[in-house]
C-alpha cells in the first residue's frame, strides 16, 4: 500500500519590509489585499500543525499543488525554500508552482530555480522542467505548470501546447509500465470550477489529453475548497480532487485548512484508491475526519 498526501496553497505571506520597487508592480494589489483580508485568516501557525499532524499518517511522498507564496518577492521565494528544507524530503515530495508562484514578470523563473530539488522528476531538463514525472514504486506523479504571470485582479492560469504533447508522452509511457497514474496540477482542469477571471486556459487541451491517454487521479489547488469531481471522457472519467488552503485559519467564508490522503494498492484486477480529507480546526486541536471516499 502506498499513501499519498495532498496540500496546497500554503500562501507564506509577504515579510513585514520590503524593498520599494517590489510594490511598483502588480505587487502592490497583492500587498494590499494581504494586508486587509488574507493576513487575517492565513497564518504559517495553522501550516506548521498541518504538517505535524499529517506526519502522525506516515504518508510515503507528499504532493504540493501549488502557490506557496503570495506576491512572489525573492524574501517569500526565499522563505519557502527554507520552509521546504525543514518541512519536505525532497526524495519524498513533488511540487508545481500556482499562480501567486508567478505573480509577476521573472519570478516563475526565480521560484522553480529555487525550489528544483522538489520539482525535478526522473526525467530533469535543463530549459523545460514541466511536465515531469516522479516514480515511487508502482506511482507515476506527472506534475504539470499553469503558473504565469498575468494582469492585476486576473489569477487565470494556461496550460500550453507543448506541455500536453509531452504529457501524452509520459502518461502513456507510464500506462505501459504499469503504474497508477496521479497528475499534478495547479488550476482545477474543468469548467466551471472558479470565476472566468480564475480559470485555467486550455482545458479542453488538457481534457483531449487524458481522453487520449487516461488518468487515475489528478489532484489540484487553486480554489480553496473542498471537491471532489469527475470529468467524463469518451472512454469512463478522471477523478479531480481539489483542497482548501494548508494555512487557511477559521473565521473565513473559505473552509478550513486541511489535507487529502491516498491510500493506493495494486489489485489483481486493476487498483484500489481510499480517499480520507482532514481538517485542521485550529493550532490546538488535532485533525479531524470529514470525508471518506472509495475512488476505486
Amino acid at each position: 500500500m502506498f499513501r499519498l498526501a495532498h496540500i496546497s496553497d500554503l500562501h507564506i505571506g509577504p515579510m513585514p519590509s520590503m524593498r520599494w520597487h517590489e510594490l511598483l508592480s502588480k505587487r502592490i494589489t497583492g500587498y494590499i489585499n494581504w494586508h486587509r483580508h488574507r493576513k487575517a485568516f492565513h497564518h504559517v501557525a495553522v501550516l506548521e500543525t498541518v504538517m505535524n499532524e499529517l506526519k502522525g499518517f506516515e504518508p510515503d511522498h507528499l504532493a504540493i499543488t501549488g502557490d506557496l507564496v503570495n506576491i512572489a518577492t525573492q524574501s517569500e521565494i526565499s522563505r519557502a525554500r527554507l520552509w521546504l528544507e525543514n518541512n519536505c524530503d525532497k526524495s519524498h515530495t513533488s511540487l508545481v508552482p500556482g499562480n501567486h508562484d508567478a505573480y509577476v514578470p521573472g519570478a516563475f523563473k526565480s521560484a522553480t530555480n529555487s525550489w528544483r530539488p522538489w520539482i525535478s522528476g526522473n526525467n530533469a531538463r535543463s530549459n523545460n522542467q514541466f511536465p515531469y514525472i516522479k516514480i515511487r514504486g508502482s506511482i507515476a506523479i506527472i506534475g504539470f505548470s499553469t503558473s504565469n504571470a498575468t494582469l492585476p485582479f486576473y489569477a487565470t492560469g494556461n496550460f500550453p501546447k507543448m506541455q500536453a504533447v509531452l504529457g501524452r508522452q509520459l502518461l502513456n509511457q507510464a500506462k505501459a509500465d504499469g503504474l497508477f497514474r496521479v497528475i499534478l496540477i495547479h488550476h482545477p482542469p474543468y469548467h466551471n470550477a472558479t470565476h472566468p477571471m480564475k480559470r485555467m486556459i486550455g482545458i479542453n487541451r488538457f481534457q483531449e489529453m487524458i481522453s487520449e491517454t487516461g488518468v487515475e487521479l489528478i489532484l489540484h489547488g487553486h480554489t480553496h475548497l473542498n471537491t471532489v469531481h469527475n470529468i467524463e471522457l469518451p472512454k469512463g472519467s478522471a477523478c479531480t480532487v481539489g483542497i482548501s488552503s494548508a494555512s487557511q485559519a477559521s473565521g473565513d467564508k473559505k473552509p478550513v485548512a486541511g489535507f487529502n490522503l491516498f491510500d493506493i494498492e495494486k489489485q489483481t484486477n486493476g487498483w484500489k484508491c481510499l480517499h480520507r480529507r482532514y481538517a485542521v480546526e485550529s493550532t490546538t486541536n488535532s485533525a479531524n475526519l470529514i470525508e471518506k471516499n472509495q475512488l476505486f
